[in-house]
């Protein structure tokens, strides 16, 4: 599949920097990272883990870095933006 027919699933944002979800795909995978973070928050919670602080922000580490990989690679280009500037 070339460039021109890859599918996007996160469209970059107008302002700022960063994606939001632009396919059913792109909620799909975002409903899953809040879900994986709510489990994570229960499960540590529950289960009274220790060095809690530690361990649990290592995991929300991981799961929003593969979010943000996910984002990049299916995602378009990510830059900073100021909206849409009238050219003169």
């Amino acid at each position: 599949m070339s460039m021109a027919e890859k599918k996007i699933w996160f469209k970059a944002k107008e302002y700022g920097y960063g994606w939001y979800p632009a396919t059913w795909e792109g909620w799909l995978v975002t409903l899953g990272y809040v879900v994986v973070i709510t489990v994570l928050a229960y499960i540590f919670e529950v289960f009274k883990i220790e060095n809690f602080a530690l361990v649990y922000l290592t995991s929300v580490f991981v799961v929003s870095g593969s979010l943000i990989y996910i984002c990049y690679k299916t995602g378009e280009k990510a830059e900073w933006r100021w909206g849409n500037k009238i050219k003169k």
